[in-house]
């Protein structure tokens, strides 16, 4: 297999060129009952996990901003020794959605050794990104295929489902 970088420079081509199959593949999958596939999803997730380490990687953490609620930003206060508003004013801003994201990326939050300075209070979509463990996941798949352009894992994941079926 790949490395996680050789997946990573590779990756929005890859995704792109599987893209059509991935569409078929969710559509399929839709039809499937939700805890068949959350079970296949889940194990899929624990497979590409036990290959990939998202601290070779970070391109969710470079590339995109997760949407940041009130309750991550008391989080985040308190971690940074500030007040709410402070890091409103210096690390947010409302974008299109009227949703807070960062002011910029990649998140300011991310060291060169790709470690998270706020990690164990980092934000819930941190958290749970890339969302491929998760539950009713049929409910997520137009961010699945997103994501699939974004993280080698999300991408592994549905190659694997494809291969499955």
């Amino acid at each position: 297999m790949a490395s996680t970088k050789e997946l990573l420079q590779r990756l929005k081509q890859l995704a792109a060129s599987a893209e059509g199959d991935n569409k078929e593949l969710l559509k399929q999958l839709k039809r499937k009952s939700s805890s068949e596939v959350d079970n296949l999803f889940q194990e899929l997730h624990d497979e590409v996990f036990e290959e990939i380490n998202c601290l070779d990687c970070a391109n969710c953490c470079s590339t995109i901003s997760p949407i940041i609620t009130d309750r991550d930003i008391d989080k985040m206060a308190k971690a940074l020794r500030l007040k709410p508003s402070e890091v409103v004013e210096k690390y947010l801003k409302i974008d299109e959605d009227n949703d807070y994201v960062y002011r910029s990326e990649p998140c300011p939050f991310l060291g060169s050794d790709n470690y998270c300075s706020i990690y164990e209070d980092r934000p819930k979509a941190c958290r749970e990104y890339p969302h491929t463990d998760r539950r009713k996941i049929q409910q997520l798949f137009n961010l699945t295929l997103k994501n699939a352009k974004v993280c080698p894992a999300v991408y592994l994941v549905l190659e694997r489902a494809r291969n499955r079926r």
